[in-house]
């Protein structure tokens, strides 16, 4: 091993003092490994200035030795040498490194494994964690629960090097300020677009309450690697922080258990956690959210009630027109009054050009309009649009025969929440009355096509009888010489993939359920089924940050 990059010190395995040693294996080229790596300098230089008996060893997974040399000589610690690829190599299988970052903790004198659990203790733990044994972690985990039996605003919200939280004015707010009152954890990453859509609802909800003089306050935990980024979002947030950078941040994260952002954990007045994230209430009932303060059953029984009663006097007004804007657009901009409208089956269209299962089905879904338009003028779409440009917009635009909401438009953010929009493409369709009718109208669609039309249960249920009545007199299992297993007939849902034309097929499959195998009734009866319909699609690949499996593409 060496020391230094530049000196190429080597220092003799036999020669490593340290009753605990890391193996740390990691790459420059590592988002994650980047991200981690400031920690495990920061723990290691901590833990040797107190006197600890601890060494780290690299294990690089870089492509070349000038990429390992850059990103070691940032590290104070020993490494493997670049050059021995054997040795690497050997490590890796013997720990079994299947992702970096990867650290394993070992008994420098017995060479026992205490842990590979090591960046999650290192994250969550830093160096209360040492000397990284099941013993030492499973004790914290005891204090863990102990502090939250014993919870108060200031066990959750200060270090013993600090009792204050922050305004974005760098005020100094005492944490003694907070006791009695209703407080919000409230977890932000900035430029993270559904915490930025989240935000400003929150702010209003926040006014709100001071307004009626509620006892409500606000910390935000900032997940930002950076101060500027930080700042940036701090900047329009009218509560408090705890200071970016600050350890208790990370904490935070592992004592909440945060899965998912954004997240509003409220602590209630003595202290106690009332909930571990209100955020789903806050943006299923946007504003009015805070009629159902401090969100206890009896609140949210009233909150659902008013719910339940906006539903049912819904109109297409009331979801497409705001304020003044009254007006949604056809080719050219051309503005197309919402009142025209009204009467009508609408389907609103959540799509975007840089979804390729939107891409995909943009075909499908415009043939299945024309074709419902030749027989019913009291029909439209609405494209409702996730592109990130005016150009990606008009191109994708420009292909649809029907209308849609101006790309930087509010109401777009209003009805992805409303309708719960957690995937692309989707159809929500609304029926003469302005009420809804479907929520899933692209599986309707994609079974049944333009028979779908008019969307409603009603509708959806006479076409599956008939579905049903199709497969009578169909062979209950087959044989089939593409496949070693015997198949079996059953009811599909949604679309699926023939493996044997490759094609797209609906309603009914022969299935082999131990290898996920399909075949469509044609292909596996040797003859077209009447009824049966088949489709191609292609899905081309999501963008950064997007993941699409199957016919959605949803947020990473």
């Amino acid at each position: 091993h060496y020391h230094n990059p530049d000196l190429k010190k080597e220092v003799k395995i036999s020669s490593i003092e340290g009753d605990t040693v890391a193996i740390y294996f990691s790459a420059s080229w590592c988002p994650p490994c980047q991200r981690f790596t400031p920690k495990l300098i920061e723990a290691y230089k901590e833990l040797t200035s107190h006197g600890k008996s601890f060494e780290v060893i690299f294990v690089s997974g870089d492509q070349d030795e000038e990429a390992f040399n850059a990103y070691f000589a940032k590290m104070p610690w020993l490494a493997v040498p670049f050059s021995d690829s054997e040795g690497r190599k050997s490590l890796d299988e013997r720990f079994e490194v299947n992702g970096i970052p990867h650290l394993v903790f070992l008994d420098a004198k017995t060479g026992e494994v205490l842990t590979d659990e090591g960046v999650e203790f290192v994250s969550e733990y830093g160096i209360e964690a040492y000397p990284f044994t099941t013993e030492r972690i499973n004790e914290l985990k005891e204090q863990e629960k102990a502090a939250k039996d014993n919870q108060t605003i200031h066990s959750v919200l200060a270090t013993p090097n600090r009792n204050y939280v922050i305004s974005n004015t760098g005020e100094k707010v005492p944490i003694v300020d907070l006791e009695g009152k209703y407080v919000g954890i409230c977890f932000v990453v900035n430029g993270y677009p559904p915490v930025e859509e989240f935000t400003p609802v929150l702010a209003k909800i926040y006014a709100k309450l001071k307004e009626v003089g509620e006892k409500f306050e606000v910390v935000a935990v900032s997940l930002d690697s950076d101060e500027e980024s930080f700042n940036n979002s701090f900047s329009s947030m009218p509560w408090l922080a705890i200071p970016q950078g600050d350890k208790m941040c990370q904490k935070l994260v592992s004592y909440f258990e945060l899965s998912d952002l954004p997240t509003l954990v409220l602590i209630g007045p003595d202290g106690k956690t009332l909930s571990s994230n209100i955020a789903d209430i806050i943006n299923e009932h946007g504003l009015d959210a805070w009629e159902g303060f401090p969100f206890n059953a009896e609140k949210l029984e009233i909150l659902a009630e008013k719910a339940k009663a906006k539903a049912a006097s819904q109109t297409l007004e009331s979801l497409l027109v705001t304020g003044d804007v009254d007006f949604v657009i056809g080719k050219d901009g051309a503005k197309v009054p919402v009142a025209e409208l009204v009467g009508k089956t609408v389907l609103l269209y959540f799509s975007a050009k840089w979804c390729g299962p939107c891409r995909a089905f943009l075909p499908t879904l415009v043939d299945v309009y024309n074709k419902i338009k030749e027989k019913n003028s009291d029909f439209e779409i609405v494209f409702i649009s996730s592109d990130r440009d005016q150009s990606s917009f008009d191109d994708f635009f420009s292909g649809m025969p029907w209308l849609a909401i101006p790309l930087e438009d509010e109401r777009k953010a209003y009805l992805k929440k409303k309708f719960k929009i957690r995937g692309i493409p989707s159809l929500v369709a609304i029926g003469p009355d302005g009420k809804t009718v479907n929520t899933d109208a692209k599986t309707s669609l994609a079974v049944h096509g333009a028979d779908a039309f008019p969307f409603t249960s009603e509708r959806i249920q006479e076409l599956e009888k008939k579905i049903d009545e199709m497969a009578k007199g169909w062979p209950e299992k087959v044989k089939h010489e593409l496949h070693e297993h015997e198949l079996v007939l059953v009811r599909r849902p949604r679309p699926y993939g023939c493996d044997g034309c490759e094609e797209m097929g609906t309603s009914w499959s022969y299935n082999c359920a131990e290898c996920d195998f399909d075949l469509h009734a044609k292909c596996a009866l040797g003859e077209e089924k009447k009824g049966e319909e088949v489709n191609g699609q292609e899905h081309a690949a999501a963008p950064a940050g997007y993941v699409c499996e199957g016919d959605v593409c949803r947020k990473a």
